[in-house]
């Protein structure tokens, strides 16, 4: 009997590139005109809704773009008209993966920003960010699933996120 090993490689999904850490965009000390960059997932709308509520009385540019697919660059530049920008939602790979990117996107256009992922899809969120030099993305978990949930049960899940959300801007 005879064994023939074949060795093959193996591409990670993230690739191997190399990058330069990126620094993020500070939050400024007050701020009037939020972004909200919903990609149209299911339940995307509902919980930028509940943030946007959350933060009082400010100016709100909505910008939709489909899900699974990036922003044109209309729609960043759009979105890159405010004071920050909070991307929604990432409760899948190819979401995820969109959010994450656009996010990158807008920070190197001088936009700060939050994008919003469900936890299954964190751990995923944070690699991709850090493979694009992007380690300290922010990002607010929302408790997974959203998908197929009643308005109430996602406006219960996106009230949890609300401290971290307050917290990160620094709202008292």
């Amino acid at each position: 009997m005879s064994v023939i090993l074949v060795e093959r490689g193996v591409l990670s999904p993230l690739g191997d590139i190399e990058t330069k850490k990126r620094n993020l965009n500070p939050f400024p000390d007050d701020f009037e005109t939020v972004a909200l960059l919903d990609n149209t997932k299911p339940g995307a709308d509902v919980i930028l809704e509940i943030l946007k509520d959350s933060l009082g009385n400010r100016k709100f540019l909505d910008v939709k773009k489909p899900a699974g697919a990036p922003a044109t660059s209309e729609q960043l530049k759009k979105a890159a008209h405010s004071d920050l920008a909070i991307l929604a939602l990432g409760d899948c790979g190819s979401c995820t993966s969109w959010v994450v990117l656009d996010a990158i996107r807008l920070e190197d256009m001088g936009t700060p920003t939050i994008s919003i992922c469900s936890d299954d899809f964190i751990p995923f969120a944070r690699e991709l960010a850090s493979s694009h030099g992007s380690n300290d993305l922010r990002m607010l978990e929302v408790q997974h699933p959203i998908a197929g949930l009643s308005h109430d049960e996602i406006e219960d899940k996106s009230l949890k996120i609300i401290p971290a959300l307050r917290y990160l801007l620094q709202i008292p």
